[in-house]
């Protein structure tokens, strides 16, 4: 997100978010199993040429309420994003994760089905967008961790959530 709590910008824009060559993606990932997709980030996905898939390991589910799963038969759609989590929280498996959609994880966070947030912050200001936590709402959270990327001041913060009142 950026500096000011944005994750992107008023018209979907992402071109702020730099790729620092000191996060090590490949072994972020390897900590979960099933990505959440909310709508917005999913039609924002299909302008970029990746309508979802899932890669190996991996899977991708995309909460809607509007999209027909019929529209899209290579892609798992969920209208009911709640009752997904407790199912998967309920099998084996890895962590889930929010794959952008502030509305998504607004939702997940009410419901109390949200454990951990794990954010990177870019220093950037970008004054408007789309923020990562849609108000109204106020979540109390503890550090777990933190790291600051020195190559483009970009900071990991790793928070157990501690009281959600929304």
């Amino acid at each position: 997100m950026s500096l000011d709590g944005y994750i992107a910008g008023p018209n979907g824009e992402y071109d702020w978010i730099v790729m620092d060559p000191e996060i090590d993606f490949s072994g972020m990932m390897k900590q979960f199993d099933t990505f959440l997709i909310g709508r917005k980030t999913f039609d924002a996905m299909k302008r970029m040429g990746n309508a979802g898939k899932s890669s190996k390991g991996i899977t991708n589910i995309v909460c809607s309420r509007t999209l027909k799963p019929s529209d899209y038969p290579k892609v798992r759609i969920a209208a009911d994003a709640e009752r997904v989590v407790r199912e998967l929280k309920e099998t084996p498996g890895k962590d889930i994760a929010i794959f952008g959609g502030g509305e998504l994880f607004r939702s997940l966070l009410a419901a109390g089905l949200v454990d951990r947030v794990e954010m990177s912050v870019i220093p950037v200001l970008l004054g408007t967008g789309i923020p990562v936590f849609p108000p109204p709402g106020r979540v109390t959270l503890k550090l777990r961790a933190q790291r600051v990327y020195q190559k483009t001041g970009t900071l990991g913060l790793e928070y157990d959530i501690l009281k959600a009142d929304l």
